[in-house]
Formats: structure tokens, sequence, C-alpha cells
């Protein structure tokens, strides 16, 4: 049996980022230019690793995620960030977070940065087009649907809006109410207006044709031609990440307007806390959360110097005094 004097030490941080999207990488980034000790712990499955290409990001407008993460990894390692390849398994209030592998890192702060997984619904020959023909954010992906004929897939009341917004996109767009969504005569007569065909039905497979979307198809055998599929599916985390945390009712970490959760040296940033959160937002959110979580080392240190600086203060004034007799 090994002895708890053989184990090897747990290694210790400033800060221990729990994932390496943007946004992690992005705090790490600030925090490394800080001189801070950073460790980046990364499953390696980021949220959009199924889209083609990041937009509204300046001057990485277009560019594949996979190749916008590895210019960041890039530029963190320059100012010493450690990167790990690590599923974490438990985030603990003490700073501990362990692994899947038994592994442990211990941080003076945690950044949660883990983004969420998308629950996608279960609709034959969906999930192999999620991210290509089938797309959740049009200000993401709705400039490269001009003109093509485009339907939204009713699961909720946000799906009117999401119709009414897809249409500044195309004269072709489709509201199927997929599950039981009550429009208002209002809703109704303003899609209407807008040109926005509703069909009721579920939809049971998408139809692809030449490794394209081609229409979507009811339960009903009703099928509604369609090249590009916009939803808003569920999202989730995995438990053991907010196990000690305030969560709200979709799951996503609660934090107040700085990013600090309800433990106090565990932060939140990037999709963990807003599931609509954009690349670039993310970005921004984690830079001012970096700036903030600095500040808070930097009073520990402050604290420490202090408390370091009295004992040896008295010693200087009692050798004095002896001096003096």
């Amino acid at each position: 049996m090994t002895s708890p004097e053989s184990s090897p030490p747990v290694p210790e941080y400033d800060v221990v980022i729990v994932g390496g999207g943007i946004a992690g990488l992005t705090a790490a980034l600030v925090l490394g230019r800080a001189r801070r000790r950073v460790a980046v712990l990364d499953a390696g499955s980021p949220r959009n690793a199924p889209a083609g290409h990041v937009h509204g990001f300046p001057t990485r407008d277009g560019m594949p995620p996979a190749e916008l993460l590895e210019l960041a990894r890039t530029e963190v390692r320059g100012y010493g960030v450690e990167l790990a390849e690590a599923t974490v398994a438990a985030v603990e209030p003490s700073g501990t977070v362990r692994t899947g592998d038994g592994g442990e890192f211990r941080g003076r702060q945690l950044i949660l940065a883990t983004g969420l997984r998308d629950v996608l619904p279960d609709i034959e020959g969906l999930r192999s087009r999620w991210g290509r023909d089938v797309l959740q954010c049009p200000y993401c992906h709705g400039y490269e649907t001009i003109d093509k004929k485009l339907a939204v897939l009713g699961t909720g009341e946000t799906s009117i809006q999401q119709a009414q917004l897809v249409r500044s996109f195309s004269e072709h767009v489709v509201l199927v109410l997929h599950e039981d969504i009550s429009l208002s005569e209002e809703d109704a007569s303003g899609l209407a207006a807008m040109g926005i065909r509703v069909v009721e039905g579920t939809v049971a497979e998408l139809s692809v044709e030449n490794d394209a979307l081609a229409a979507l198809v009811l339960a009903d055998g009703q099928t509604v031609p369609c090249e590009a599929l916009f939803l808003e599916p569920d999202a989730e985390m995995d438990t053991g990440l907010t196990e000690h945390l305030d969560v709200d009712d979709d799951g996503c970490i609660v934090t107040d307007e700085m990013g600090r959760t309800s433990q106090e040296r565990i932060w939140a940033v990037g999709n963990a806390t807003d599931p609509s959160a954009q690349v670039v937002a993310a970005a921004g959110d984690a830079y001012r959360l970096a700036v903030v979580v600095n500040a808070k080392l930097l009073e520990e240190d402050l604290g420490l110097a202090v408390a370091a600086a009295r004992p040896a203060a008295g010693m200087v004034e009692t050798a004095d005094l002896r001096e003096a007799v």
C-alpha cells in the first residue's frame, strides 16, 4: 500500500480553469499575462465543435472553431499557462478539482468555463446535420442561409420570435409546430403579415439528398421543403461540476454581476452561465472576469504580505530596545 508520504503532491495554482473553449482560454490569457500560475483543464469537446465556422468575431469571422482554439492555445502557452487534457469529475469548494482519471488540481481560485451540451430533439437524421444545415443561432449562421427555403422547429413560445428573426434572411420561411404551442391571435396575424407559413405536425425525420437537407417529413406523411432548419435545443451540464453551486431552472450556474458563484472561491463564465452567449460575448465576459479574479488574488497577496511583515517588525523593535538597555 502506498503511504501518504509517498503520494505525489497535488499541483497547486493561482487559478484552475475548467474548460478550454474561448471563454476559458481568454481568462487564461489575461491571467497568464498578469504572471499568475494558471492551469486549463479541457476535455476537448467544445459546444461549437459541429459548426463549420465562427461568425461575428472581428478578424476571425468565418474561421473554423478548432482553428480559433488552436491559435488561442498557442498564445496562452507563450505566457506559461499549463494546458491539460482532462475530464473533470468534481469541483470542491476548497479549490480542489478532481479529474475522471483520479487526478487532482488545486487552485486558490477556480473558474468554470465548461460551456454546455446541447440536447437535440429525437428526430431521425437530425443529429448528423447539427451545425451544418440544422442550426440554432440566426446571428451565427443566418447570413449563410440567405434566400434558401428555411424552417423553424416550433418547440416553445420563443420559436415564434426565432421564426420572425429568420424571416430576415429569406422570403421562404415555415414555422412547424412540432410541439404543442398555443398561437395567440396576435401571434398568428403577425406571422401571416411577415409571410411566415405555419404548419401543424410533428417532424418524424429529415430528408437528405446529395448530403444536403431537402425536406422535413412529418408523422402524417406531409413533406415540408427545407434547405436549413433552425431550432432551440435544450442544454445540460455535468452535475459533478455544479454539486456545490446554485443553478437556475435551465441548469446554468448562478453568479452575481461579477461572475462569482454561491461559493466564494469559484467563478463561472460563458455558456455555463448564459446559454445564448456567442463566442465574442463569452470572450469579453471572460476578460472582465479574469481581471476581477486577479484583483481578488492581489487582495489575498497583500494580506499575506502584511501578516508576514508584522513578526519581523516586532523582532526589530525588540532588538533595538535590548541594545538601548
